[in-house]
């Protein structure tokens, strides 16, 4: 690392107070991994201007007219009107790509899916994301009804109350998931190392969405935990920076194990504390469908190669921490220790089809620097550490233990 043209000191404290006034422009431009945007202004009367040519639909209108001529509802709750019909005919067409991101939102999905976007949070508090076909619990936030009822990290979800999850979408399951606070939902989860399916009883609350610790440990450490990557993580990270650097220590861990990701801008603003500017930290793939955007530090790079700089990660790390760590790894500034991270690296889109109806549909993948596709396994750690059983029996963090050993041999 090239970090020999500053101090350490006085270039961060002076980079960190002009930072104050950076953040009051980056909140406007803040972005999602999901954006939204209209087709046609939720207008579909000139939807037939858009029929693919070369594209036989015979097979689908035959199909139609003979459920319309033959079928005859086993109870009266099973019958649908034809626009529910056409809801569902998109709904397989999203699930035929066989991607859990890419879903279509009939009205009353839609409506849970946008509270969800506006920030209306009931429910239990955790990440879920579809991972070799099964619903798996990404990570439940720290303190929340889920994680004090004992869902953990990898667990996968088999049922959800009397319903299987079996072909289920992430979206569709949160909906089910979701609900008023002092409501109760059952989980059955299958989990690594337990014989048997777990049943989980959990009871919604309001959740309190925790955003960061920080602490000098006994040892000289400087730690940070970050929970997850919303619109004002960047600003308490820069304060969590600035008690680093008074502190007089070079030795920073950063916790990002269960930390399920949120805003790609705070990433980057993150990632920019400890990159010169133009260095790459994300980049997004389009398939070749269009050029590459390549997303490149901001350039506060504050630190020098006195720095010593390890994260933490496991299987609940995942999008923006992803981002972030990736980008810290591959650019030498930061050691990788924990387990393999979770692998959600695709950005979705959200599309408007009718004023009531969405399609969330997965439009490019994030690449790190170097060309890796986030999607395709994960992050691999330099230093891969498990917690087994025995460790959390015995209140043992062997993962953080292996982070600070390290901090403490360079």
């Amino acid at each position: 690392m090239n970090y020999d043209k500053k101090n350490i000191y006085a270039a961060a404290i002076t980079a960190l107070i002009l930072g104050a006034v950076f953040f009051v422009g980056v909140k406007v431009g803040i972005r999602h991994e999901s954006k939204q945007v209209s087709l046609a202004g939720g207008n579909i009367e000139n939807a037939t201007l858009y029929k693919p040519e070369g594209v036989d639909f015979s097979a689908f209108w035959k199909a139609w007219n003979i459920l319309n001529e033959k079928y005859v509802p086993t109870h009266s709750s099973s019958t649908a009107t034809d626009q529910e019909k056409v809801y569902g005919a998109i709904q397989g067409l999203a699930s035929s790509l066989k991607d859990p991101y890419t879903v279509f939102f009939p009205p009353v999905q839609n409506e849970i899916f946008q509270g969800d976007v506006r920030g209306n949070f009931e429910g239990v508090g955790m990440e879920v994301g579809v991972q070799n076909g099964v619903l798996t619990v990404v990570a439940p936030l720290k303190n929340s009804p889920a994680a004090n009822a004992g869902v953990k990290t990898g667990d996968k979800i088999i049922k959800i109350n009397a319903t299987s999850t079996q072909g289920m979408s992430e979206d569709q399951s949160i909906s089910l998931i979701r609900g008023k606070k002092g409501t109760t939902v059952t989980l059955t989860v299958v989990r690594a190392g337990v014989k048997e399916p777990l049943e989980i009883k959990i009871v919604r609350d309001v959740i309190d969405i925790p955003a960061i610790h920080s602490e000098l440990l006994p040892n000289g450490v400087f730690e940070i935990d970050l929970y997850n990557f919303s619109s004002v993580t960047p600003n308490l990270f820069r304060l969590a920076l600035r008690e680093f650097i008074e502190s007089g220590s070079p030795r920073l861990l950063l916790d990002l194990r269960g930390n399920p990701g949120g805003y790609l801008e705070a990433a980057i603003d993150m990632a920019s504390w400890f990159l010169p500017p133009g260095k790459v930290i994300v980049q997004e793939n389009f398939g070749g469908k269009e050029e590459n955007i390549i997303y490149r530090s901001k350039g506060y790079d504050v630190f020098t190669d006195k720095l010593r700089f390890v994260i933490l990660v496991d299987g609940g790390s995942a999008s923006a921490s992803e981002i972030l760590a990736g980008a810290l790894h591959e650019q030498g500034v930061a050691t990788l220790v924990g387990d393999k991270t979770f692998g959600k690296g695709s950005v979705q889109e959200l599309v408007n089809i009718t004023p009531d109806t969405s399609l969330k549909v997965t439009i490019a993948r994030w690449l790190t620097p170097k060309g890796l596709s986030i999607s395709d396994g994960g992050l691999t750690p330099d230093f891969p550490v498990t917690i087994t059983k025995e460790d959390a029996a015995a209140g043992r963090d062997t993962q953080k233990e292996k982070a600070i050993e390290i901090l403490l041999s360079r």
